[in-house]
C-alpha cells in the first residue's frame, strides 16, 4: 500500500499545549478572561461590534435565530444542500424551514429561486444562508431581496471563516453570523466550539443570555435557556489557531489551485467555482463527476491510499425529522450535486506532491473507465 493521503491535518504546535497549560495551571475553566479574549479578538478579526463564544456552531446559529427573535411559525429560507445541523436549530425553535434550491456551480443558495420562494411565502421571517465548502453565498443579492421582505439574515459561517465575497466578510453581511471550531474546520478550538458575532448589541445580550441558562449579569434567569457556554481551554487553542488562519487559508487556496490546474482538462471532472469578488477559504475541495462514476473512483483512490468523502449525500430535506414535519420535496440541482459530489484531501499542510499524487490516480481512473 502506498504512503496514505490524509484527507484532513488538524493544526496543532507547542505553543498551543503551553497556553493550554497555562489555563489549566490557573484552576479558571469556565466564564473567565481567556473566552473573553478570544470573543474580544474574533469580533476585531471579523470587523464586528460583538463575538459570543458558544460551544459548537450548531449552538451559534440556534442562538443567532433566537437573538433575532426567530420562533414558532416564523418561515426560515435555507438551501436544500447543506449538513443537517443548519437545519435543525430551525426545527428547534420551532420555525418553519423553507427549502431553496442551489446554485450548482457554487454550491450556494441560488438567489432566483430565493426571490421567488420569498414572493411565495405568506410572512419570511429570516433567510440563512450557507458559505459551504469555504465559499461565501452571494450576500449582496440575498441583503437586497430581505430588505425587501423585511427578514433577517442568518448566516451560517460554519465552513468559511474569514472569506469574503462582495466587499463583506464571511458571518458579517447579516443580522448575524455563526461560526465552528469543530477540529476539521479551518481553525479549532481542539473540540466542539463555536462562535456567534453581530453588530447588534441586542443579539448580543440576548444570545449572552441563552447561553447561560437565560440568565442574565445580575443572576436572574429571564428566559428559559441552556448551557452553551466555552470552556475557557477551548478559548485558548482558539485564540492560538487566531494567529495562523491567514496563513492556513492560503495554504488551503494554494493547494485548491493546484488542483484545479491539473485537473482542468479532465472532460468528467468538474472544479470549484469562484465567483467573481470572492475569496473562497476551501475548508473542502469538491469536485463533480458522472454520478456513475462517484463510488468507483473513490474506491480507486481508497486503493491507492488517497482519502475521500461526500458531503453531504443526502439533500437536508431528505432526513426523517424535517420528512416527518414537512413530506417530502424535491429540488433538482440540490439532488444532482448530492449525487455527484467528491470531496478531495485538503488542508493547510498538503503537499505539491500529495495533490499531483491525487490528481494523477483521478486522471488514471477516468483514462481507464475511458478505454
Amino acid at each position: 500500500m502506498p504512503e496514505p493521503v490524509p484527507f484532513t491535518d488538524i493544526q496543532m504546535d507547542e505553543a498551543i499545549v503551553d497556553r493550554v497549560a497555562e489555563v489549566l495551571h490557573s484552576g479558571r475553566y469556565v466564564k473567565g478572561p481567556v473566552v473573553e479574549r478570544f470573543e474580544d479578538r474574533f469580533a476585531a478579526a471579523c470587523g464586528v461590534d460583538h463575538a459570543v463564544a458558544v460551544d459548537s456552531g450548531t449552538a451559534a446559529i440556534l442562538l443567532a435565530l433566537k437573538g433575532a427573535g426567530i420562533g414558532a411559525g416564523d418561515e426560515v429560507f435555507v438551501p436544500g444542500h447543506t449538513f443537517f445541523a443548519t437545519v435543525s436549530p430551525v426545527l428547534s425553535v420551532g420555525a418553519t424551514p423553507v427549502f431553496v434550491d442551489v446554485d450548482p456551480e457554487t454550491y450556494g443558495m441560488d438567489v432566483a429561486a430565493l426571490s421567488e420562494a420569498l414572493d411565495a411565502a405568506s410572512d419570511p421571517a429570516a433567510i440563512l444562508p450557507v458559505h459551504l465548502y469555504g465559499c461565501m453565498a452571494d450576500v449582496r443579492r440575498i441583503r437586497e431581496l430581505a430588505a425587501e421582505h423585511d427578514a433577517a439574515v442568518i448566516e451560517d459561517a460554519c465552513q468559511a471563516h474569514f472569506a469574503t465575497r462582495d466587499g463583506f466578510t464571511a458571518g458579517t453581511a447579516g443580522t448575524a453570523g455563526a461560526f465552528s471550531f469543530y477540529p476539521t474546520k479551518n481553525m479549532t478550538v481542539a473540540g466542539d466550539g463555536g462562535m456567534l458575532v453581530t453588530d447588534d448589541p441586542d443579539v448580543a445580550r440576548r444570545a449572552r443570555r441563552h447561553r447561560n441558562h437565560g440568565r442574565d449579569a445580575d443572576g436572574r434567569h429571564r428566559v428559559l435557556g441552556l448551557n452553551h457556554r466555552m470552556s475557557e481551554v477551548h478559548a485558548a487553542v482558539g485564540l492560538e489557531q487566531l494567529d495562523r488562519i491567514d496563513d492556513w487559508n492560503e495554504g488551503r487556496a494554494t493547494a485548491a489551485r493546484r488542483y484545479s490546474a491539473r485537473l482542468a482538462d479532465l472532460d468528467r471532472v468538474e472544479t470549484p467555482t469562484e465567483p467573481p469578488g470572492a475569496e473562497h477559504v476551501y475548508h473542502l475541495y469538491v469536485i463533480r463527476v458522472p454520478a456513475a462514476d462517484r463510488d468507483p473512483l473513490r474506491e480507486h483512490l481508497g486503493d491507492a491510499g488517497i482519502e475521500t468523502g461526500i458531503h453531504y449525500p443526502t439533500p437536508a430535506y431528505d432526513h426523517d425529522p424535517v420528512v416527518e414535519r414537512l413530506g417530502e420535496r424535491s429540488l433538482p440541482a440540490t439532488e444532482s450535486v448530492c449525487r455527484r459530489i467528491v470531496s478531495l484531501p485538503i488542508h493547510p499542510r498538503i503537499t505539491d506532491e500529495e495533490v499531483d499524487r491525487v490528481c494523477t490516480a483521478v486522471e488514471r481512473y477516468f483514462e481507464g473507465a475511458a478505454a
